[in-house]
């Protein structure tokens, strides 16, 4: 599945069934839920700026 197809099924998903699929994401690679920096508040805008940047380097993504 491309880049397209994979962004067009995300978009089709209903909020829940989008947060059942990170959650699982996440648990496939080791993260837990809260696993961020302790005592930190992320706003919406923060997230969105990280996913963006991440976007661009693949090889962050990939686990080690």
């Amino acid at each position: 599945m491309n880049k397209e197809e994979r962004l067009k099924l995300f978009k089709s998903m209903s909020s829940s069934e989008r947060q059942e699929l990170i959650f699982h994401k996440m648990k496939a690679r080791g993260i837990e839920l809260g696993s961020g920096v302790p005592n930190k508040k992320y706003d919406s805008k923060e997230i969105y700026e990280l996913i963006q940047i991440l976007s661009c380097f693949p090889e962050l993504r990939e686990k080690k």
